[in-house]
């Protein structure tokens, strides 16, 4: 019953990192509750699969860290506020050492999808693009931004498996 409590504790992260994405690629902003609810999540969660305080306070030094980058990363232009905050509220659940992968997946993620909105963007697609929902229009439309949040879904998915938080659900005892 515990085990169980733990996994679905540990859901939240993934849950809202897709809605969080959805929400980038279907409007271009990822509201603020979103962040705020994985911060929150993650201290209840930490604490529920016993997470060590070391550990803990390396989550949140790494959440920190992500939140000074993705600061950074907006001021340069690079992404949005909104990426920003999510950037760094899924570091501060994955922590170490599933920050390497976060980090290498989110580029190349985002990486392609920079590739795949010039595809959709060029004379050759859009129209053919134009031709559905308002919200794929909208990414087909040239100088749009990137819904960078898809990207920092997909990295953080694909981390996630190796956070400290999910080994620490499975070395538990049943």
């Amino acid at each position: 019953m515990i085990a169980q409590f733990q996994a679905i504790l540990l859901a939240v992260c993934p849950a809202l990192l897709i809605v969080a994405a959805l929400k980038d690629v279907t409007t271009y902003t990822i509201p603020n509750w979103i962040s705020l609810a994985l911060i929150v999540a993650f201290f209840p969660t930490a604490l529920a699969l016993g997470l060590p305080m070391n550990t803990l306070g390396l989550h949140v030094a790494l959440g920190v860290g992500a939140l000074v980058a993705g600061m950074a990363m907006f001021a340069l232009g690079w992404i949005g506020g909104g990426d920003a905050k999510v950037f760094a509220a899924a570091a501060l659940w994955l922590g170490w050492p599933a920050s390497a992968p976060f980090l290498l997946v989110t580029a190349l993620a985002g990486g392609a999808l920079a590739m795949t909105l010039l595809a959709m963007r060029s004379i050759l697609l859009r129209r053919y693009v134009s031709a559905g929902p308002a919200w794929l229009s909208r990414l087909a439309e040239p100088g749009e931004n990137v819904p960078y949040g898809l990207a920092i879904c997909i990295g953080g998915l694909v981390a996630f498996p190796t956070s400290s938080l999910v080994l620490a659900l499975s070395a538990a005892p049943l």
